[in-house]
């Protein structure tokens, strides 16, 4: 049971799987990141968790009628029709609320997920009718795919073009229309119910693996929880709000900070250094390292790249991205990558610049412990 009535279980007190809630929080203050895909078995809280972030994140500002819910600020980003309203004079009608969470069900056909034209319509009356899909409804919201290696590898293929472009284009007949669709798309899956196709691996930002629970403290604690959730969610709920608070500040400060981090010469050969070492395939990797790292320093509050940061989040965007034998596992030699990260700490040690970075290293595997 992922929820109480209308109550979501809050984010802040998901005990353990630290790398899923990094790289939601990550995905959360930069979007740009494309999504995260979480591998993991049955029961893992992976469904709970997509749901509590999106309860965690700040209501969003949208045009009160418009089915893509475009942002009434933003003109760039708008859909058409908005923007035709707002050059024609007209104060388009605002409404607050929540980030949605739309599901992508495992059975979506390609005209479900993009939405439809009426040609009949558009040849008739010289005027184009769409009726919205699952992209529509997510722009601006999380877009959650369970079970996405079951998908269709084309809906898959639409999903991942639409979440790297932010725009969805619908084409029949030599009629086309566009519209945003900027959202978080978060896949998980059951390996044990088969693999996605490397290139499809590959278009995903972030990927994490997770597995239960081993500690049996650990374990005690997520059940007490989860008890209390049942028993009374409100109360549950109440008594989380000041840690939901202060994350959510702790976002929405990250994402305002985010466009001024910088990342030096130094720190980039050092993404270039760790992806060559590693063994991964084409160019996509050093990016994504790069925009995570700088994601990770705008949540620390820092504007500038440190090689903790490149630490704290290399595995995420590296795990899918090694070069694997046929019936591989999916997985990464830590030892190699501490080693080639450890390598470079040690030589910069040795130079007059050396700053020190450790202490910011474990502050967002840190920050839901502190309940404990």
């Amino acid at each position: 049971m992922q929820e109480s009535g209308r109550y979501v279980y809050p984010f802040t007190a998901i005990v353990g799987q630290e790398p899923m809630k990094q790289a939601l929080l990550l995905n959360a203050v930069n979007p740009k990141l494309s999504g995260v895909l979480i591998r993991g078995e049955k029961g893992t809280a992976k469904s709970t968790a997509v749901r509590a972030l999106a309860a965690l994140l700040p209501e969003i500002e949208v045009v009160a009628d418009c089915p893509f819910g475009c942002d009434p600020g933003d003109v760039t980003a708008m859909c058409g029709r908005c923007r035709e309203r707002l050059e024609a004079g007209e104060e388009l009608p605002r409404r607050q609320r929540q980030m949605r969470v739309v599901d992508l069900p495992v059975s979506a056909t390609e005209d479900r997920v993009v939405g439809t034209l009426d040609i009949e319509h558009a040849i008739k009356k010289g005027e184009k009718r769409f009726e919205p899909g699952v992209l529509a409804e997510a722009n601006r919201g999380i877009l959650y795919v369970d079970e996405v290696n079951l998908l269709d590898d084309h809906v898959v293929d639409v999903l991942l073009d639409a979440a790297a472009m932010g725009v969805n284009t619908v084409e029949r007949e030599g009629v086309s229309f566009t519209h945003p669709a900027q959202f978080i798309l978060i896949g998980t899956m059951n390996p044990e119910e088969g693999e996605l196709r490397p290139q499809l691996l590959d278009r995903f930002g972030l990927c994490v693996n997770i597995t239960g629970v081993a500690d049996p403290a650990l374990r005690v604690e997520i059940v007490k929880r989860r008890a209390a959730f049942e028993d009374d969610p409100a109360g549950f709920v109440a008594s989380w709000e000041e840690e939901q608070h202060k994350l959510r500040e702790r976002i929405v400060a990250a994402r305002r900070l985010l466009p001024q981090v910088g990342i030096s010469d130094e720190m980039l050969l050092l993404v270039a250094r760790t992806a060559v070492e590693m063994g991964v395939d084409g160019h996509r990797a050093d990016l994504v390292m790069m925009k995570a790292a700088k994601t990770n320093a705008a949540l620390e509050g820092r504007t500038e790249v440190t090689e903790a940061d490149i630490r704290e989040t290399a595995e995420l965007a590296l795990l899918h991205r090694m070069r694997r034998k046929p019936f591989q596992e999916l997985g990464i030699d830590e030892g190699k990558l501490a080693g080639v990260l450890g390598a470079h700490r040690h030589a910069h040690s040795h130079s007059h610049e050396h700053v020190h970075t450790h202490s910011h290293s474990h502050a967002l595997k840190s920050h839901v412990q502190k309940r404990r």
